[in-house]
C-alpha cells in the first residue's frame, strides 16, 4: 500500500477509510486474539489498569488517566501508538492529515478538484500520529484550536473572513491522530470549555468562522487528583464528556516495584559490569519507598513517585562505583553504608506535611532508611525484643559482649572492600550468626554481617554514630560514661 502515490491508485487498491477509534479497536482485537502483549514495559497493571484501558479502546472512548505522580500515565498514553496502522495515507501537503477519500480542509478539497485521480498521496508513519501537550496556565485557545494569521492574510491578499487565513492549532493538526493533554486540571477553565464540541459532537469551530471541522481524534487526558485542590480542577461538563476515567496506582508489592526500578534505571554498561547489588539491598531500597508512602511525615495526597526508587537505585550504584574508583578497584558490591548516597534522591522527591517540615527532610530520609533496615533485618534474624530472657540462648550474646568490652568498629563510606571485610570480621560472633542462617548465600555473607550491625542499632542493642564519612558502632552504654563525646561532632539517631 505504501507504494501508492495517487488518489486513483488508492481507490483501486480497495482502501477503506476508518476513524482512528475504529482503527485502534480493530488492531486491539487482532492483538488480543493473537495473545500479543499490547502495553509492553508496563508492570503491575496487568489485572487493573490495562484491562480497563483495553475496554475503553474497544468501546471507542476518549480516556482520562487519573493518578498520582509517577504512575506511568504518560507512558501508557504513548504506547497507544502501537495500536495504530503502521502507515496512513493523506493528501500530499495537507496540514490536517486529510484522508484522500474523506477530505476536510479547503486545501485538500481544492487539490482533489484540480488533480482528480492524479491527486498526489503521501504516507504518514504511526509515530507521527501522536501529539502531546502539557497543560499550563498560559496555554491559549489559539494554541489548541487556532486563530487568524494576519501574515498569511497579507501574503495571500485575502480578507480575514476567508478560511484560508486560519492558522490551525494543535488539535486540528492532530486530525486522525492521538492527542494527549497532560495535567489537564492545569488548563484554565475557559480553555477547557473549548474542548466541549470536539468531545461531544466531533467537530470544532475556529474563531468567528462558520466552518466546523469534523475532526477525528483519539483524546487521552492525564491528571493528578492532588491538582484538583492545589492548582485547578477539571470542570464538570468536560469530565462528563470523557467517556472512560481510569484510575492508576503504585505497585502493590515490592517484587513488582523492584522490576520497575531495574527496568527504568539508566545505568552505564560499565556500572552494570562493575557493581553488583545484592538482592536483599534491592528489596531494602523498595522498602524505603513503601515506608515513605505510609509515613506520617509525608503528604499522602501528593504521593511518592516511582522515580524515587529509580533515582535512588542509580545513586546507590554510583555511590558504590565512586568508592570503587577511589580505591582503584575493578569490581565491587553495594553496601548498606552506600545508602548514604540515596538520601538526595529521597529528599528531592517527597512533599512533607507540617510535622515532616519540623523534623527536616534529612531526618525524615534517615527515618525511612532506619525503618527499611529494621524490616529487612527482621526478615532474616530473630527479633531481639521478643527473646525471652533466661529461657533461650541469646543469638546476639557474643556480639553484645564484644561491644560491652569496649570494642568499636568504624565502617568508612569510602573504605576498600578489603578493609570493609576486615572490619566486619573483627566483630566476635558476627560471622557465626550469619553463617547459621541457611538461606543466606556465601557470597552475600558480608552484606548480612553489615545488616546485623545496623539492625541491632535499630533495637538499641548497640549504638551507631554517624560521621560525615563513616558509621561508628559501639556499646550502647559507652556514651553515657564518656563525658568527652558531647563535643566530638557526632549526630546520633
Amino acid at each position: 500500500m505504501k507504494d501508492i502515490t495517487t488518489l486513483g491508485a488508492l481507490k483501486a487498491s480497495g482502501y477503506t477509510p476508518k476513524t482512528i477509534k475504529e482503527e485502534l479497536r480493530h488492531n486491539l482485537i487482532t492483538k488480543l486474539q493473537n495473545k500479543d502483549k499490547v502495553f509492553t514495559g508496563i508492570l503491575g497493571f496487568e489485572d487493573t489498569v490495562i484491562p480497563d484501558l483495553e475496554r475503553a479502546v474497544l468501546s471507542q472512548h476518549n480516556i482520562l488517566l487519573l493518578g498520582l505522580r509517577g504512575q506511568a500515565k504518560t507512558r501508557i498514553a504513548r504506547l497507544l501508538v502501537n495500536l495504530l496502522d503502521e502507515y496512513m495515507p493523506i493528501v500530499a501537503g495537507s496540514e490536517l492529515n486529510d484522508d484522500p477519500l474523506r477530505p476536510i480542509s479547503r486545501f485538500a478539497h481544492d487539490l482533489i478538484a484540480e488533480k482528480g485521480d492524479d491527486c498526489p498521496i503521501e504516507w504518514v508513519h504511526r509515530d507521527e500520529r501522536y501529539v502531546e501537550k502539557l497543560a499550563t496556565p498560559d496555554v491559549s485557545i489559539a494554541d489548541l484550536v487556532g486563530d487568524v494569521d494576519p501574515i498569511k492574510a497579507a501574503a495571500m491578499k485575502l480578507p480575514y473572513s476567508d478560511e484560508r487565513v486560519i492558522h490551525f492549532g494543535l488539535i486540528p493538526r492532530s486530525h486522525r491522530s492521538i492527542f494527549v493533554i497532560n495535567e489537564l486540571p492545569d488548563l484554565q477553565a475557559r480553555i477547557q470549555v473549548s474542548l466541549f464540541n470536539i468531545l461531544q459532537e466531533g467537530d470544532m469551530q475556529i474563531r468567528g468562522f462558520k466552518l466546523r471541522l469534523p475532526l477525528d481524534i483519539q483524546f487521552v487526558f492525564t491528571a493528578n487528583p492532588e491538582d484538583y485542590t492545589n492548582r485547578g480542577s477539571i470542570i464538570t461538563p468536560l469530565k462528563d464528556r470523557i467517556e472512560s476515567q481510569i484510575l492508576t496506582h503504585y505497585p502493590k508489592n515490592i517484587d513488582i516495584a523492584r522490576k520497575i526500578t531495574e527496568q527504568e534505571a539508566r545505568l552505564a554498561d560499565a556500572q552494570v559490569e562493575a557493581v553488583k547489588v545484592p538482592e536483599v539491598l534491592k528489596i531494602m531500597l523498595e522498602r524505603i519507598v513503601f515506608e515513605a508512602r505510609d509515613s506520617e511525615f509525608i503528604d499522602e495526597k501528593s504521593g511518592v513517585s516511582a522515580r524515587l526508587s529509580i533515582s535512588g537505585y542509580e545513586n546507590l550504584i554510583s555511590t558504590a562505583e565512586r568508592r570503587m574508583l577511589l580505591n582503584s578497584g575493578k569490581q565491587t558490591k553495594v553496601r548498606i553504608t552506600d545508602f548514604w548516597g540515596v538520601v538526595p534522591a529521597i529528599t528531592g522527591k517527597v512533599e512533607l506535611v507540617y510535622e515532616g517540615e519540623q523534623e527536616g527532610p534529612y531526618t525524615v530520609a534517615m527515618t525511612l532508611l532506619s525503618k527499611a533496615i529494621k524490616s529487612t533485618f527482621l526478615e532474616y534474624f530473630p527479633d531481639p525484643d521478643k527473646l525471652k530472657k533466661g529461657r533461650e540462648r541469646d543469638p546476639y550474646g557474643t556480639i553484645r559482649a564484644w561491644f560491652s568490652g569496649g570494642n568499636t568498629i568504624d565502617l568508612l563510606n569510602d573504605s576498600s572492600d578489603k578493609d570493609f571485610r576486615k572490619a566486619l570480621d573483627s566483630v566476635a560472633g558476627l560471622r557465626k550468626l550469619v553463617e547459621a542462617q541457611s538461606d543466606i548465600a556465601e557470597d552475600d555473607r558480608y552484606t548480612f554481617m553489615e545488616l546485623v550491625l545496623h539492625g541491632l542499632c535499630e533495637f538499641d542493642i548497640i549504638n551507631k554514630d554517624i560521621l560525615e564519612a563513616s558509621f561508628s558502632f559501639r556499646d550502647l552504654l559507652a556514651n553515657m560514661f564518656d563525658n568527652d563525646e558531647e563535643d566530638d561532632g557526632f549526630d546520633e539517631y
